[in-house]
Parts: structure tokens; C-alpha cells; sequence
């Protein structure tokens, strides 16, 4: 009997690690058979005996009903968190705790260390708060209810195979995570369920709640953890020890820790994030932003509802159902034609929706829709609304296949798939691409044509076949006086507009060729260090890298832009018309050089560009948002939003009077 018991002790063992190997690692070291062959030697065992351990893996799967869920009160209170509505709210939250440091450092030798944080995802899921004992064996699962005291769900948990049942600590620990239905677990669920579900959050926290073991099993739930809220023994000193141990006892975590310690940084993720929300296999509503450093938060403490440590920024969301009436495919700029779903309209955030992205057809084949279906539409902040997912599905035979064009709706060209799109090749003569690539080049910052609007633009293309934009330069009046609506003075000044772009600076030639993840400030430090055109395009990658803010990316675009003869055709036809002007610029030392400034507002004593001009001579770095990074913002009359968030952040603002004063031209 001993020797069985023993026996039944290494199987336990051997099985929950193979279990982690499968379900947290995703590194299986055995096949399903050899588990299964394991599995069942076990089942018969304890059969046999009657010996079974509580954290034995035939303890998960249940199919009994459950009577009751008991209360549970928690070792440790289980917080909510404060929630920023924006990002000036969560600039602000961050200010306060820098200013916190700071005058905690004035006054103490033990100094705290500069603040750091960890950015997560914030799930759209059930928090569960796992207790386990000294042997390290889990002994409750239970919710968070009002965070005091919550629901025993510890048989409901068990279903949860990524749960481990022991782990290798001695010390009593709370943990938190957050229970979830996948959207692949959403699907298979609701292929043979009799009542489908509508979402992923309302699926597991009816799974976690529902008295019937059998049915919280077939809802395939998972759980990623996240805190740990109480913990006897060594304390952690930071967030990172704390992940890392986690991740050590083999909990299942979605991956995404990543440190920032400046506000720009923290923007990226939480842009990141939001990027990436409907490509991941799980529901998030938001981001969770905590101070790394264990003494901090300490310091910090709590108010009465929220720890100030740390803090989530909730994305803006709401959902409704309508119905996919058409799908529209459209050309851009790039060439990439896209499709957009034509809805039923709907009522979302106070908007009618009647259209919303599909991304590309891996997009459309991934979430199951088709032409009729009834699909669930998400509106988050200001954003294009996305179609989710089809919901109540039709009858197979009724549904319509949503087809990808094989020309290009606007030229007829045949499209190529690149990646996971679509392309127009043809840059020349595809109506809305050059359109756009006009519109583009005769820009401000680029040609600056004044009066070349994109309806002009359309005409141009329609009535005067202008198809390159080497032609703009060999308009005449009666060219012009041929568009509606384009009288004799309209003509004398687009014409004069057009002559004065004959002699441009090379950053704004650069610029004004759409050359892709190429900006005017980049197009400018292309221009200083190679100073002429002829440079730029035969710069090595290597040479391109040495470039400010040139990475891998912008480099091979350079280089692939460069190498189309299409291009280069292009390029030797417009400098037949166009001269392109460099002078060394002579900087003058003064309080703005090497410092970042951002304009804003309507300036009164010179005009924007002569402003930028003239901080560039200063040594200045003007870029077009506000940061942390910022050194000065510079504001004129109805300054708004980059002035207050400068006056949040702390940056330095001057008016148009100080500016002048400080960069010695005080008679403007």
C-alpha cells in the first residue's frame, strides 16, 4: 500500500509539471498519449486506494453541482484602482509623483530611487485571488467582491488547467489574476452552445459563478496573474522580483511587462497597446501603470478607495450590434487598398456608425464575417470603429463570402498581395493615389503651392489627364480657366504659386516626395548631412543610420524609394523645372540651442514658418508635440491644448515677447 502511495505522490509531481510544460510554457516535453497513459495509471491508483491528493490533477475536472458559494475573506484587501479619463489625468498623477520623490529625497540620506514603471495590460476579465499555504499547495480561489470579502469559486478555478495546484514556496501568498475566456474559447463554446454567448467577460465570469462544475469546464477559461497582495517571508523590492517569481512558480502571465521613467515612453505603450488590442486572442479595456520601486509605493500609500502607486487608463469603449451590409474597397496614398465595412446604421458614443475598418482580409477571415451577418461593432475613444466579431451566426447556406477585389477599384490595375494586403502598383496614373501624392507634394512644408487644393487637384486629373507631377510645371492659364469654378485671378495665382516653387530648399523637395516614414524633421537632417539630393540617393544604409532618429525602418525605405526607376525618372523630369537651394546654416549660440521647442497658437509678429526658421538658425529642435522632453513651447493668441498640457508637464512656456527677448531680436 505504501509503495502505491508512493507511486500515486510522483505521478501528482510528474503530471502537474508536465501540465505547466503544456499549459503556462507551451513547451510540452511528452506527447498527449504518454500524458494520457500517466493520467489514467493515476485515476486507477487512487481508485484503488482511495488516496488522493487535493492538488492530484484529477481534482480539476469536476461534474458534480455545487450546493453553495460560500464567503471568503481575504488575507489581504484586494484594491481597485483610480482611473485617468485622459492623458493629460495621467500626466498629471505622474507629476505628482515625481514631486514626491523629490522633496522625499530633499529631506531624507536614504535616498528613493527615480521613478520607474511597469506598464501591463488591464484584462477585461473576473480578478480571482488564489490563496496557497505553507506547503505551497492552493487551499481557496475566491473573487474579489467588495475586496474584503468575496465568493469561493476554488472549485470553479480548479477547471482553469494553467492553475497550478502546488508550487515551490513555503511561504502563505495571495495572488491575483484575472480570469478570462479567450476568443477562440468564445468561439468553440459557441459552435454547440444552445444560447450562445455574447462576450468573452460575460463568459467567464458566468463560468466562475456557475454552481454546475461541468459547465465552467466547457467554457475552457484561463488565468494571468499579475500581484501578489500578501506574502509571508522576504519581501519583494520591486515589481520586476515580483513578476519574476510569478513567472518562477509557474503561473501563466500574457508576456507584456515593459519599464518606462518618462512620460513619452509611458504614451508609446499605452499607443502600443491600444494598437495592438484587437489582434490579441483576449479582451483588454485598458492599461495599468504602477510604480516599480516596493518602498516608493510605501510611501505613497493609499486614500480610501485606491493605492496612489499605481493607476489605470482606461480606454474608451462601447459595442453594438448591427448588421454588414456591403464592404467598400478603397486605394490610399501607399497604394494599399483597403476594406471598409458598410453597416446598418447604429448609435455609438453618441455617433451614427455607418462604416468601420476590416484591416485586410486575414482580419475578416480570423473574425468569421461574412456579407448579412450580424456583427459586433466597438467604438474605442475617437477612433474608426472596428467590427469584433459576428454574432448569432446564420445558417451556413445563407451566408455571402466577402470576396477581395482582383483590379483596383479605381484604375482597374490587377493588385498584388504583399504581406497581408493588397496593392495597386500603379503609382502614375491611379486616380486616388496621385491625387493624394500631389495634394501632398504641393504642401506647406513641401512645394508649398498656396491654392492647390485636392478638388483642384481631381480636376486637373480628370480634364487635363495630369498624371505625373513633373506637368504642374508646364500649366498655362488657359489650362487653368478650363476648371470649374477657377476664375482669371484664381489662375494668376496658382501660376504665381507654382513659379515660386521653382526654388525650394532640398528638405522640402525631400519631403514633398511622399518618401514613406520620411517627415519634414527627418527630411531636414537628411538635408544636413548629405546637403545635396544626389547624396540622398546614393547613401548606403549604413551612411542613412548615421542620420538622427534614422533607425532600420526609415533607412530601407529611403533605400527602396530610391531604388524604383519609376522614381528616378520622376525625380530628373521635376528637376528640369525645380531648383533645389542648400546653404549651410550658420547657427547662432543662444539659449535655444540644442533645446526642443514646440510653436503654438496664432503667432501675431511673423508667421509660423519664419518662427521655425528662425529657432533652426538658433540651434533649435522644433517638432510638432508636446513631451516631457520639450524644452520650451512657444504660444501666441487661442494657444489650446499643447499649452496646457506644457503648463501640466511642467515645461517652460514663453509668450511671443520672451521668445523675441531671448533670442536677441527683442525689435522682432
Amino acid at each position: 500500500m505504501e509503495d502505491l502511495r508512493k507511486e500515486i505522490e510522483s505521478l501528482v509531481e510528474k503530471l502537474n509539471v508536465y501540465a505547466k510544460e503544456y499549459y503556462t510554457l507551451d513547451a510540452p516535453s511528452i506527447s498527449d498519449k504518454e500524458y494520457d497513459a500517466l493520467y489514467d495509471r493515476l485515476v486507477a491508483l487512487e481508485k484503488e486506494t482511495g488516496y488522493r491528493l487535493s492538488y492530484s490533477p484529477t481534482q480539476r475536472v469536476g461534474d458534480e453541482v455545487l450546493s453553495a458559494m460560500p464567503k471568503h475573506r481575504h488575507l489581504a484587501k484586494l484594491w481597485s484602482l483610480d482611473k485617468a479619463q485622459s492623458l493629460l489625468e495621467l500626466s498629471q498623477w505622474h507629476e505628482r509623483n515625481l514631486s514626491f520623490v523629490e522633496e522625499y529625497n530633499k529631506d531624507h540620506e536614504n535616498k528613493l530611487p527615480p521613478v520607474k514603471y511597469i506598464v501591463t495590460r488591464k484584462f477585461d476579465g473576473l480578478t480571482v485571488n488564489l490563496t496557497y499555504n505553507q506547503e505551497g499547495i492552493l487551499e481557496t480561489a475566491a473573487t474579489r467582491g467588495n475586496g474584503a470579502l468575496g465568493e469561493e469559486v476554488t472549485a470553479q478555478v480548479k477547471t482553469i488547467y494553467s492553475v497550478p495546484l502546488k508550487i515551490a514556496s513555503e511561504d502563505v501568498l495571495e495572488i491575483h489574476g484575472e480570469a478570462m475566456m479567450t476568443k477562440e474559447a468564445l468561439r468553440v463554446y459557441n459552435e454547440t452552445a444552445e444560447v450562445p454567448l455574447k462576450n468573452t467577460r460575460n463568459g467567464a465570469a458566468g463560468a466562475l459563478r456557475n454552481l454546475n462544475l461541468e459547465e465552467t469546464r466547457r467554457r475552457n477559461l484561463t488565468a494571468f496573474f499579475y500581484d501578489i497582495g500578501y506574502k509571508e517571508g522576504t519581501p519583494f523590492e520591486t515589481y520586476r522580483d515580483m513578476i519574476a517569481f510569478i513567472h518562477e512558480m509557474g503561473f501563466l502571465t500574457d508576456g507584456y511587462f515593459k519599464e518606462a521613467d518618462d512620460f513619452v515612453t509611458l504614451e508609446s505603450y499605452i499607443k502600443e497597446i491600444e494598437e495592438e488590442r484587437s489582434s490579441l486572442n483576449f479582451d483588454i479595456d485598458g492599461v495599468v501603470i504602477a510604480i516599480d520601486d516596493m518602498r516608493t509605493r510605501d510611501l505613497l500609500g493609499y486614500t480610501i478607495k485606491f493605492p496612489r502607486w499605481a493607476i489605470a487608463y482606461k480606454f474608451e469603449a462601447e459595442e453594438a450590434v448591427t448588421k454588414l451590409l456591403s464592404v467598400e474597397w478603397n486605394v490610399g496614398r501607399s497604394g494599399r487598398v483597403n476594406p471598409t465595412a458598410v453597416l446598418e446604421p447604429v448609435e455609438l458614443s453618441g455617433v451614427t456608425v455607418k462604416r468601420a475598418t476590416l484591416n485586410n482580409m486575414d482580419d475578416i477571415a480570423r473574425k468569421g464575417v461574412y456579407l448579412g451577418a450580424n456583427v459586433l461593432v466597438r467604438r474605442s475613444n475617437d477612433v474608426i470603429p472596428e467590427i469584433m466579431g459576428v454574432v448569432d451566426e446564420e445558417d451556413e447556406k445563407e451566408r455571402e463570402e466577402i470576396l477581395p477585389p482582383s483590379h483596383c477599384p479605381s484604375c482597374g490595375t490587377p493588385l498584388i498581395l504583399d504581406g497581408a494586403h493588397y496593392f495597386c502598383e500603379n503609382t502614375l496614373s491611379c486616380k486616388p493615389q496621385l491625387i493624394k501624392s500631389i495634394v501632398h507634394f504641393s504642401g506647406r512644408d513641401a512645394m508649398n503651392i498656396e491654392g492647390l487644393s485636392e478638388k483642384t487637384v481631381e480636376q486637373l486629373f480628370e480634364k487635363l489627364d495630369l498624371k505625373e507631377l513633373s506637368r504642374l510645371y508646364t500649366l498655362s492659364k488657359e489650362d487653368l480657366l478650363s476648371l470649374d469654378k477657377v476664375k482669371d485671378k484664381k489662375a494668376e495665382n496658382l501660376l504665381s504659386a507654382i513659379e515660386a516653387s521653382r526654388k525650394r530648399p532640398l528638405h522640402a523637395f525631400l519631403y514633398s516626395l511622399g518618401i514613406p516614414n520620411v517627415g519634414i524633421s527627418t527630411a531636414r537632417d537628411l538635408e544636413a548631412k548629405f546637403k545635396t539630393l544626389e547624396e540622398v540617393m546614393r547613401a548606403s544604409k549604413e551612411e542613412l543610420l548615421q542620420v538622427p532618429d534614422v533607425g532600420d525602418i526609415v533607412a530601407e525605405s529611403i533605400l527602396n524609394f530610391f531604388q524604383s526607376e519609376e522614381i528616378r525618372e520622376e525625380i530628373g523630369k521635376l528637376l528640369q523645372y525645380v531648383t533645389l537651394q542648400y546653404e549651410d546654416t550658420v547657427v547662432t549660440e543662444s539659449p535655444f540651442t540644442g533645446k526642443t521647442v514646440v510653436l503654438t497658437g496664432t503667432l501675431t509678429q511673423f508667421t509660423r514658418k519664419d518662427a521655425e526658421e528662425r529657432l533652426l538658425s538658433l540651434g533649435a529642435k522644433v517638432t510638432s508635440s508636446v513631451s516631457k522632453k520639450t524644452d520650451y513651447v512657444i504660444y501666441g493668441e487661442e494657444a489650446g491644448s499643447k499649452l496646457t498640457k506644457a503648463e501640466s508637464l511642467g515645461v517652460k512656456t514663453l509668450t511671443e515677447a520672451e521668445f523675441l527677448e531671448m533670442s536677441g531680436d527683442s525689435h522682432g
